[in-house]
């Protein structure tokens, strides 16, 4: 009896030694960062892209994805894109997990002295990460050959699939749309005076954040007057159009109803993005805070404070 009581004792001790043995493996599987490279790049291309993205971790070991048409159909057709198993895939990426709370952080990298990535903005990568549930993690993107970056993006996606970390679909799709509504805007203020992509995206970061403040129960009312406050306290409100608005405020619709706000990280995530964005254009941010682009009514209020205050001195 004392034979078999040992020996079931020493078996469990190996199987909770077991146990965390494999789940130290997990962990420190993701403490390597994962190199995602589009299928469709050339052998010299191929390697081109791990030069150019490995040199981002100083050359030390990452673990390697490769994403191909099916990785593009599985994680953006069901935002609506209509990709295939053939369909083509050179924007790559790294994924290096870091720090709780140091936020998202994007690079997107020359090949050959040449920015690649036709369309999306590093900030865009920042806000769809963001949506899709993606936390604390460093992102650089690359492509050898001119292309939008959606292979990238879902790259990033299968990175953290592949680790063990599953997104929920519902905001991967969310964050794709967010993804095509923002590029779209994005290409018709272009030029405009007045307007940066830098000043878009993070009214939309300030408004997920501010979503996320309320919860997954706010209403369509509440959301509409956080994007008109956001858009005004970036100085857009003379430049994005009030189709543009609906568009945002439909988009956050759809970020709420993803099941994002519900996720107790999202907020402190979406004031890290948005701390981002700003660190990133601070002349740009300098720039719209000046007087001479504050409201007309601000400036008014302002001046009779002045000339009132002259004579308490």
């Amino acid at each position: 009896m004392k034979k078999s009581l040992r020996i079931l004792i020493i078996s469990c001790i190996a199987l909770l030694i077991g146990g965390t043995q494999t789940t130290m493996a997990q962990a420190d599987d993701w403490q390597t960062p994962v190199m995602t490279l589009g299928a469709s790049l050339t052998n010299s291309q191929r390697q081109g892209t791990i030069d150019v993205l490995s040199s981002k971790i100083n050359n030390r070991n990452f673990q390697q994805v490769a994403v191909n048409g099916n990785t593009l159909v599985q994680y953006l057709n069901p935002a609506g894109a209509d990709f295939t198993s053939n369909s083509g895939v050179w924007s790559s990426a790294l994924i290096e997990k870091t720090s709780r709370g140091s936020g998202i952080n994007v690079e997107i990298l020359k090949y050959n002295g040449r920015n690649n990535i036709t369309t999306i903005t590093a900030n865009q990568y920042r806000n769809a990460a963001l949506t899709a549930g993606i936390s604390d993690a460093n992102i650089y993107v690359t492509s050898a050959t001119p292309i939008d970056g959606s292979g990238a993006l879902a790259g990033v996606y299968a990175a953290f699939a592949q680790n063990g970390e599953q997104l929920n679909q519902s905001q991967v799709t969310a964050a794709q749309d967010e993804m095509g509504t923002l590029s779209k805007i994005n290409n018709q203020n272009q030029g405009q005076n007045g307007y940066s992509d830098a000043q878009l995206n993070n009214a939309v970061a300030q408004a997920k954040r501010q979503m996320a403040q309320i919860g997954p129960n706010i209403t369509v009312n509440q959301i509409t007057n956080i994007v008109n406050n956001t858009i005004n306290d970036n100085h857009l409100q003379n430049v994005i159009t009030n189709n543009q608005k609906q568009q945002i405020i439909n988009l956050m619709i759809k970020i709420r109803d993803s099941g994002a706000l519900k996720d107790n990280n999202f907020k402190q995530q979406a004031s890290k993005v948005s701390s981002i964005i700003k660190d990133n254009a601070h002349a740009i941010f300098n720039k719209v805070n000046t007087p001479e682009n504050q409201n007309l009514l601000q400036q008014i209020w302002q001046n009779i404070v002045n000339f009132v205050s002259g004579f308490f001195h």
